[in-house]
């Protein structure tokens, strides 16, 4: 990631010089982990209903195989400088995946719902540090001058994750068996060690801070600060996944969690600012372009993923897509992801990033609200992540970044969970509501209402079913026509929304701090206390 430098030596004492770093190899090496462990937050929704009947799994039950996952990758995000400290950025990076791979095969093997969540916890955990460990690790591999194409490299693992999982899934559960959605990691992530054992080296300077800072964690461990971290980010996580299911605040379980991450995470803020030797490094706060960038970017994720939920839900309810389908129809938005972002970050030494991110929410609006539009989508998608991730990282010295990648990504994972939650919750509230609008014109002494019934008899009749049958289930027929109804109204109410909202956070730009100094390489010393 960085080639050394010493002194000259006589020949008969020269150590033969490291090759330079080939910044490309790096790149794919350090991808495979993040690109498995973004898609696999996403792939197992698609093969639910198969997974449900396997492991004997009522609807509700199922959903902790997703949410177990997600609260043990959150758990690790921000240790991750902590545990990189102890171990070492590549050897946690390789120590992950191995967790990760290990995590998949048993997913794969398992019968039971029970040893299913724990195998996707072990899963979990290893996926957690995976991302914030590249992050890090290509902020340090590129100069100055090309960080953008860094975090433009970065966010395609991040952004086509997501993407890609419904589609991949679809078509191993169309053509194999569940057990695949997890094996597939396997050799992937086995090519992936190689190459991270065989390409990525840590810079000097990165091991000889980590090795100072490790001395001073070993005497001073800050068990409190992660038994807070963990007990808070693990209650919030849990309202966010499970709080629409249960009714969110009708629930006492939501309301006594939601008070428990209330209290532990301000115990934990408390803690790790008067700590002496802090798990986790708040302190970045105080430099305001992390601050900013990394605020603005969380809440950007929450309604970039928000839209990236509401399309498949959208043409899986409504226009009866299969999950193949519903991702194949989503994949130009994909393609135009993976040709814009590169471009992306070429631009972003030449053009200001508050424009770029202007122009991203101005396109993704646009496509948030008309379902061809996705190409405007995947531009506005490219537009927003490159800029925003390299802007919070710019001022940041390269001891910190594994701290600062962490934070950032946790950040983003938990205002995306909350951008899901707002969303899930309005979509169902706003579709209760038309349907109950729609009933209420729905009479007997209507006359529309009565020439639909007699259109619907005549429907069912005409495919087979006797008169007494038809007319019975006409009423059935004609409920399922304003549930239906009711919710694209409810789609369309959201869409709405999304756009408005997306173009709300436009005057949040103002407050996006950006030092062109730092990101030319004149990086100003920032001394920032562990």
């Amino acid at each position: 990631m960085g080639e050394s430098l010493a002194l000259p030596m006589p020949r008969s004492l020269a150590v033969p010089a490291r090759a330079p770093t080939n910044k490309w190899l790096v790149t794919v090496s350090v991808s495979f982990g993040t690109l498995m462990g973004a898609i696999d937050a996403s792939i197992v929704n698609v093969a639910l209903t198969h997974i449900r009947g396997a492991v004997g799994a009522t609807l509700e039950e199922i959903t902790w195989i997703s949410t177990a996952f997600v609260i043990a990758t959150v758990l690790v995000m921000p240790l991750t400088a902590f545990l990189g400290r102890l171990v070492g950025q590549k050897r946690l990076y390789m120590a992950s995946l191995v967790l990760f791979l290990v995590g998949s095969a048993l997913c794969g093997m398992a019968r039971s719902l029970e040893t299913l969540v724990i195998f996707r916890i072990i899963q979990g955990f290893g996926a957690g540090a995976l991302q914030p460990t590249e992050q890090a690790i290509l902020r340090q591999t590129f100069p100055p001058k090309e960080q953008g194409m860094a975090m433009a490299l970065f966010g395609m693992a991040v952004m086509l994750g997501p993407a890609f999982g419904p589609t991949l899934g679809g078509v191993i559960i169309d053509n194999w068996t569940w057990p695949w959605i997890f094996y597939i990691n396997i050799p992937v992530g086995i090519l992936g060690l190689v190459l991270v054992q065989r390409f990525v080296h840590e810079p000097e300077d990165i091991m000889r801070a980590n090795r100072a800072a490790a001395e001073e964690q070993r005497k001073n461990v800050d068990w409190s600060g992660i038994t807070l971290l963990c007990v808070g980010l693990g209650a919030l996580q849990y309202v966010l996944e499970e709080g629409q299911r249960n009714d969110w605040f009708d629930s006492r379980l939501i309301v006594a969690l939601a008070l428990v991450a209330v209290f532990a995470t301000a115990a934990f803020v408390i803690r790790e600012l008067t700590a002496k030797v802090p798990a986790v490094n708040l302190a970045l706060f105080k430099d305001p372009v992390f601050l900013s960038g990394t605020l603005i970017g969380s809440i950007m994720f929450a309604m970039l993923m928000a839209n990236l939920f509401l399309l498949p839900v959208f043409m899986q309810e409504l226009l009866g897509f299969d999950a193949t389908q519903s991702g194949l129809s989503l994949m130009p938005r994909t393609l135009i992801m993976m040709v814009a972002t590169p471009i992306v970050g070429r631009l972003y030494n030449k053009v200001s990033p508050r424009l770029m991110i202007a122009i991203g929410v101005v396109a993704f609006t646009i496509g948030a609200q008309i379902v061809h539009a996705l190409l405007w989508q995947g531009i506005g998608f490219a537009c927003l992540f490159v800029p925003l991730t390299t802007v919070a990282l710019s001022r940041i010295p390269r001891t910190k970044l594994t701290d600062a990648t962490g934070l950032n990504s946790l950040l983003r994972q938990i205002g995306g969970s909350v951008g899901l939650a707002i969303f899930a919750t309005l979509l169902s509230r706003y579709a209760t509501v038309a349907k109950s609008a729609l009933a209420s014109h729905l009479t007997p002494f209507s006359v529309a209402t009565a020439e639909r019934m007699r259109q619907m008899t005549q429907g069912l009749a005409a495919r087979g079913l006797d008169p007494a049958s038809a007319a019975q289930a006409a009423p059935a027929a004609l409920a399922g026509t304003v549930a239906r109804q009711a919710l694209v109204l409810s789609f369309e109410k959201v869409f709405l929304l999304a756009g408005i909202c997306f173009l709300c956070i436009l005057p949040l730009l103002f407050f996006l701090k950006v030092d062109r100094t730092a990101e030319a390489g004149h990086k100003p010393e920032v001394h920032l206390e562990m």
